[in-house]
């Protein structure tokens, strides 16, 4: 019996240190050589570590969330016979990147990223073995194992549904899911668990969590933050809208968003200090002439920020392919590095539920972040062409903008806004030269 030391390999980026998201090994077990040991975290990415050897293990270096210099001993491996001399680092899996830091893939994720391995056995090479999809798993396997993310599991389990009897649209479970099962079961479920009071619940903040905590932190402890918010009327937007959408023909359905970004674009210009990045260490303020436009977007693994670039140079069309395109990457993890990063403004919306107003948190080192709220109707006094006015529907919306008040001043701000309202309630002003 010998001891094998698995070093952690430098995984890229020119890091010191990685953080253990996940173990999925404990001490005392056999495992096979190329079995997936953990999952590290640098400051771009999320990587499987993979045992070189076949053994049992005997040490692991530490627990999830401690942070693992690199070149250090990640786990000792007890094998048969002579220690193997020491194998090549094991080549990390394929990047995922994320937003302002590190993405923890949800557990459906890790399933699906590509893994290599370093062979030190003297054994021929082995034929891989064929990837069988999710959902071909599932029914080969009986339906043992059902891919889902935490939550949607959480929510699964609160609502006493069997998740293998939930017919996906995907390659996993989604909320989406739930609800048509839902919906086709006319709302009746199990009632196991409705209603009882769960128990008490310590999670260790890692991962992607930790990464959005310590960047909030950060942009609230050093970003003087002031808030603005404006009542915009979009009935003429909304009308304007649905007249595209109904002679779109294959394109993409436009949103509220590409109308809103186009807004966005056409009055950065006048208002330089927005579009902006503040370098607080070197005191350097940065303004770019092209709108690098970060949208905030929820996923699984918590919130993300891609980015579309040069966006004041794309039509509508091309702006609603974007964002379809970057808020699924995002959703399932596969965004390039490029794709969430280097943004110079942020739009953030939470669409129907966007409230009333909001205060949202600036996307250091930039010094603004707009949030459109949601659409509502309401009676409002408008000309009636004859010199008075009239009570008439029209649908109104707020816009809250967060701003660097280092960066920027207020005046600027509310100039800004009034300015982006301006275009969206006179919307033909968006389509012309």
């Amino acid at each position: 019996m010998a001891k094998y030391e698995f070093k952690l390999p430098d995984i890229g980026e020119g890091i010191a240190e990685a953080e253990i998201v996940a173990w999925h090994v404990k001490v005392g077990d056999t495992i096979a050589e190329d079995q997936q040991i953990a999952d590290m975290m640098t400051d771009k990415a999320t990587v499987e570590m993979e045992s070189p050897v076949a053994g049992k293990v005997v040490q692991l270096a530490g627990e999830v969330g401690d942070q693992i210099p690199i070149g250090s001993v990640l786990a000792v491996i007890e094998t048969e016979g002579e220690a193997p001399s020491e194998a090549a680092p094991a080549p990390a899996a394929e990047e995922v990147p994320i937003a302002d830091g590190a993405a923890e893939p949800t557990p459906a994720q890790a399933e699906e990223l590509p893994t290599t391995s370093v062979e030190t056995s003297k054994e021929p090479p082995r034929a891989p073995e064929p990837r069988v999809e999710p959902e071909v798993a599932k029914k080969e396997a009986g339906g043992p194992h059902v891919l889902a993310s935490p939550a949607v599991r959480a929510r699964a389990r609160d609502l006493g549904i069997d998740l293998g009897q939930v017919k996906i649209t995907g390659d996993r479970v989604r909320h989406s899911d739930l609800d048509a099962y839902l919906l086709y079961n006319g709302g009746s479920v199990s009632t196991r668990g409705a209603g009882a009071p769960r128990n008490d619940e310590t999670i260790k903040v890692v991962g992607l969590r930790r990464r959005i905590a310590e960047n909030m932190a950060a942009s609230k402890r050093n970003i003087p933050h002031f808030a603005y918010v404006e009542e915009c009327d979009v009935t003429d937007l909304e009308k304007l809208r649905a007249d595209l959408n109904a002679n779109r023909g294959e394109r993409p359905k436009l949103t509220l968003l590409p109308l809103l970004i186009t807004a966005l674009c056409r009055a950065l210009p006048k208002f330089p200090m927005l579009n902006a990045r503040y370098d607080d260490e070197a005191n350097v303020v940065t303004r770019y002439g092209a709108v690098h436009l970060g949208m905030a977007t929820m996923t699984d693994a918590g919130l993300m920020v891609p980015v579309i670039r040069d966006a004041q140079a794309k039509n509508l069309w091309q702006l609603a392919g974007e964002i379809l395109r970057l808020s699924e990457a995002a959703r399932t993890a596969t965004a390039k590095s490029e794709e969430l990063s280097g943004s110079t403004f942020t739009l953030t919306s939470l669409g129907p539920l966007g409230g009333v107003a909001s205060t949202p948190v600036i996307n250091r080192p930039e010094v603004a972040i707009l949030a459109p709220n949601r659409i509502v109707e309401r009676p409002m006094f408008v000309p009636d062409g004859l010199g008075g006015e009239r009570i008439e529907k029209r649908k109104t919306m707020n816009l809250s903008i967060s701003c660097d008040h280092r960066v920027v001043d207020g005046y600027d701000a509310a100039a800004f806004v009034q300015e982006v309202k301006r275009l969206i309630e006179t919307p033909v002003l968006l389509l012309a030269d």
